[in-house]
């Protein structure tokens, strides 16, 4: 059922001035050919709804395969449809090369827990395009003696897993799908709390995994962060000693807490003692391996004077990392600050669209309302993604070279508005909510 097949390579275009990211020693060039009369030369032939197997290493995943039609030259599907192929941590750039000869395409493309690289993109009929992203894939092990120790709703993730997962989604037509490990990269490696890690499932989202399709094929996103984790538990957990182990010149550390932080109790756990000390940590960590700490401050929460401002809820939390930031000279974007125009400026009412809200049977399973005040959907990840680049650019950081061209200039008193926002959701849902408020 499956062969070798034909397909034009591309070539790797990353300018060589980079310092290289780490990719497994084991990683190999993979080249996935769909279709039922392609030629018998390179890659591998999928030419059936080929189920994943661990032992062959590739196929169509989480009971999907049903889902798709193999024509004369792509697989095509209308339902969600997951395709993964195992592969050893490191960073890889991702070729899709997509179009039917027989209709319109509307495609978008998420990798391993839902970060979105490919926003709805429309091919016409008859035409063929290849898109490029790049994906992290890790694991827990960080050398001979240690690992990080993973929660045990993080074990069943995409993200923990060992194989690269693609989510297609829309009127999907794919040709082939070429994934070559690549040691040229730069990496934004993100530490934080629920806010900002990958959300495996909906309606959860976090702006870490949204942010990853704003930039170009020249950055890869490694997303560390997890529910409610603060500065504290993440170190202990070994997280910051995986990205230390990982961390080259030229890479970058965004660090985002509080939300969990500000909850910890003892005379210590205050946000001008243990807090402003991990922060300062942190940044002391990305310097000694020459990349680049930029620190965050938290998201708001969804809480609402009767005069329609917000009300702060970090306490001195946000004062914390500016103080911080300016002490030691480090990057910092307020999205605090962003977050409270942000939100005031659409409202009470308006501002629960950008939230995990919904009335219930909205999802199945779901027999009461969620009423999450501190958890993004997929609408208000992706607007609070925009804030952070908003911050890069205006930070005048080397990253914000490789912000895609076409990112709009983002004005959180001219926000978006949900009536606009028309991507797919994926099929996976969980109604318990993440760790952390």
């Amino acid at each position: 059922m499956h062969s070798t097949c034909l397909l034009q390579e591309h070539k790797n275009p990353i300018s060589k001035e980079k310092t290289p990211s780490s990719v497994g020693n084991s990683a190999k060039t993979q080249l996935f050919c769909f279709g039922s009369k392609k030629k018998s030369q390179k890659g591998t032939l999928i030419d059936s709804q080929l189920i994943f197997d661990s032992k062959r290493g590739y196929g169509f995943d989480f009971n999907t395969a049903q889902n798709i039609k193999i024509n004369t030259t792509a697989f095509i599907a209308e339902k969600p449809t997951y395709f993964s192929v195992a592969v050893p941590e490191g960073n890889y750039r991702i070729e899709v090369t997509m179009g039917s000869k027989e209709k319109a395409s509307n495609i978008t493309i998420k990798a391993e827990s839902r970060r979105l690289m490919l926003n709805q993109f429309s091919i016409k009929k008859g035409g063929q395009v290849t898109k490029i992203f790049n994906v992290n894939i890790r694991n827990a092990k960080i050398d001979a003696t240690s690992n990080i120790s993973l929660k045990d709703r993080e074990k069943d993730t995409f993200n923990w897993d060992n194989k690269l997962t693609l989510e297609f989604l829309g009127t999907v037509s794919i040709q082939s799908i070429k994934i070559i490990p690549d040691e040229n990269l730069y990496v934004v490696y993100l530490a934080g709390d629920s806010t900002v890690t990958d959300q495996d499932v909906e309606p959860w989202a976090s702006w870490g995994q949204y942010i990853t399709n704003y930039f170009d094929d020249k950055v890869v996103v490694a997303n560390y962060a997890v529910s409610g984790s603060a500065l504290s538990s993440f170190k202990g957990s070994n997280r910051l000693k995986k990205i230390s182990a990982l961390l080259k010149p030229g890479d970058y550390l965004f660090v985002e807490f509080a939300h969990n932080d500000e909850k910890l109790k003892g005379p210590e756990n205050t946000a001008w003692e243990s807090y402003s000390k991990y922060l300062t940590e942190y940044v002391e960590t990305a310097r000694k391996k020459g990349a680049i700490a930029v620190l965050v401050t938290p998201t708001q929460r969804r809480a609402f004077n009767t005069d329609g401002t917000l009300k702060p809820t970090h306490g001195d939390f946000p004062d914390a990392v500016r103080a911080v930031a300016k002490k030691m000279n480090v990057p910092l974007i307020d999205i605090t600050q962003i977050t409270t125009q942000l939100y005031e400026k659409w409202g009470d009412e308006m501002s629960r669209k950008a939230f995990v809200q919904y009335p219930a049977n909205t999802f199945p399973g779901q027999d009461k309302a969620l009423e999450d005040n501190t958890h993004f959907n997929s609408f208000g990840a992706n607007e609070i993604a925009l804030c952070v680049i908003k911050g890069i650019r205006e930070l005048n950081l080397p990253l914000k070279k490789y912000i895609r061209k076409e990112t709009p200039a983002y004005n959180p008193t001219q926000p978006n508005y949900i009536s606009t926002w028309t991507l797919p959701m994926s099929a996976r849902f969980e109604i318990v909510k993440p760790d952390g408020n």
